[in-house]
C-alpha cells in the first residue's frame, strides 16, 4: 500500500532520513520505532506532506504523492493522528468529530460554519466512533474539559473518522494510563480486524510488541531491520542502536 523508496531528508547537513527505503503491507499494523533522533518524525511528516523530501519517492496506491500538498495527500486516503493535541478546544466532542466529516470535500471555514447543518448520516457516523472509543457520554463535553487520555481517545476517533485508507498515528499512548494503553489496543486490533492499514511510531515497546504484525527499526535516517516483532525483539542491531551495545 505505502512503499518509500531512497527517501532522503537533511537539515543543514544533519541526514535525519538517508536513503531510506520500506514498504507497508495492507490490512496490517506496522510499527516503526527507533532511539530518539532515528528520523521517524520526519519519515511521517514526508509522508504526509509537512515536510518536502530532498529526493526518493513516496508511493501511495500505485500513485506518486511524493512533494504532494497536505490536502492533496489527505484526500488521498491518508489520515494522521498527531502527537500533540490537534482539538478544538472550544467546541464539542460532537463537533470535533463532525467538523472532521464536513472537512471531507469542502474548505475548512464553510466545514465549520455548516457545523448545524451536518446530515443524519454524519451524525451516525460520529456516533458509532464515540461508541467505538467509548466515549460515548461525552458527546456534548467541551473538549477544553477532557482529561488528557479523553483527549488522546478523542484525537484517535477524528483519525478514523476522516475519510482513509491509511491510518498513520503518532505516538498513540504516550503519556496515558496503563488501564487505556489497555483500551486503545483493544480500538487498533479492532481496526486491523475491519482490515485497516496502521503504521504507527511509538516508544513504548510492550505496546508495540503486542500489536504489530511487522517492525521497521529506524537508526540515523537509515532501515536497519525489519520483521516481525519475535525476530526484532533479540535483534543485535536492534539491541546496539537503543542500547549502544
Amino acid at each position: 500500500m505505502l512503499k518509500i523508496q531512497n527517501l532522503k531528508k537533511h537539515f543543514s547537513g544533519v541526514k535525519a532520513v538517508n536513503n531510506c527505503s520500506f514498504e507497508i503491507k495492507p490490512q496490517a499494523i506496522t510499527a516503526l520505532i527507533g532511539p530518539n533522533g532515528a528520523g521517524k518524525s520526519t519519515v511521517f511528516n514526508l509522508v504526509s506532506g509537512i515536510l518536502k523530501a530532498d529526493a526518493g519517492k513516496i508511493i501511495f496506491n500505485n500513485k506518486n504523492i511524493t512533494n504532494s500538498s497536505i490536502e492533496k495527500i489527505s484526500n488521498s486516503g491518508v489520515s494522521r493522528l498527531f502527537q500533540q493535541s490537534r482539538l478544538f478546544n472550544n467546541l464539542t466532542v460532537q463537533d470535533n468529530f463532525l467538523l472532521a466529516l464536513n472537512n471531507e470535500d469542502t474548505k475548512f471555514w464553510s466545514s465549520f460554519i455548516s457545523l448545524r447543518e451536518t446530515s443524519a448520516d454524519k451524525k451516525n457516523k460520529a456516533a458509532k466512533i464515540l461508541k467505538l472509543i467509548t466515549m460515548e457520554n461525552f458527546a456534548d463535553t467541551l473538549a477544553r474539559d477532557l482529561s488528557y487520555g479523553q483527549k488522546r481517545l478523542v484525537e484517535l476517533g477524528r483519525a478514523i473518522l476522516n475519510p482513509h485508507k491509511f491510518l498513520m498515528l503518532d505516538e498513540p499512548v504516550a503519556g496515558v494510563t496503563p488501564k487505556l494503553r489497555e483500551k486503545i489496543a483493544e480500538i487498533l486490533l479492532m481496526l486491523k480486524n475491519r482490515k485497516e492499514t496502521i503504521l504507527l511510531i511509538e516508544h513504548d515497546m510492550n505496546f508495540t510488541f503486542k500489536i504489530a504484525d511487522d517492525i521497521i527499526v529506524l537508526e540515523r535516517g537509515k532501515v536497519i531491520a525489519k520483521g516481525k516483532p519475535s525476530e526484532i525483539k533479540d535483534n543485535p542491531k536492534v539491541l546496539e542502536a537503543y542500547l549502544g551495545e
